[in-house]
């Protein structure tokens, strides 16, 4: 398949949808329901799914609480192999060192309450009472 990677400076597409192109979201509604969160920033500013993104702006994109900071480097509208991908964007060398750092750090430590979900059982509140001293 021809896979068309504009790297124009005039070249513009949908932030949600470069998204998803880039590979950073498996769907595309992934991707859009992450900009409606907040969660991806194109200079700084959070936008909507709606928004152009353009060859050389600055997109911050967090995912698990992780921030990828990357450059446009192309556009394509179609979601290509992981290759292609990659050629989209370049990872700043500040945004790529605090990502490396955040996934150390995880490595080295894990949030106790990260695997608890909703409320403690009868067993885990005679456990906590006990720890805390408590009746």
């Amino acid at each position: 398949m021809n896979y068309k990677i504009s790297t124009e400076p005039g070249a513009r597409l949908r932030i949600d949808k470069w998204l998803w192109a880039a590979r950073f979201f498996k769907t595309r509604s992934l991707a859009t329901d992450a900009v409606e969160k907040g969660r991806v920033r194109i200079d700084g500013a959070p936008v909507k799914p709606s928004k152009d993104v353009r060859v050389g702006d600055a997109v911050e994109i967090e995912i698990e609480r992780i921030v990828w900071q990357v450059e446009v480097l192309g556009i394509c509208d179609v979601r290509g192999p992981a290759s292609i991908a990659q050629t989209l964007y370049a990872e700043t060398a500040a945004g790529r060192e605090k990502r490396l750092l955040e996934l150390e750090r995880r490595k080295t430590y894990r949030e106790p309450a990260a695997a608890m979900h909703g409320r403690p059982t009868k067993r885990d509140r005679r456990i906590i009472d006990k720890l805390s001293g408590g009746d």
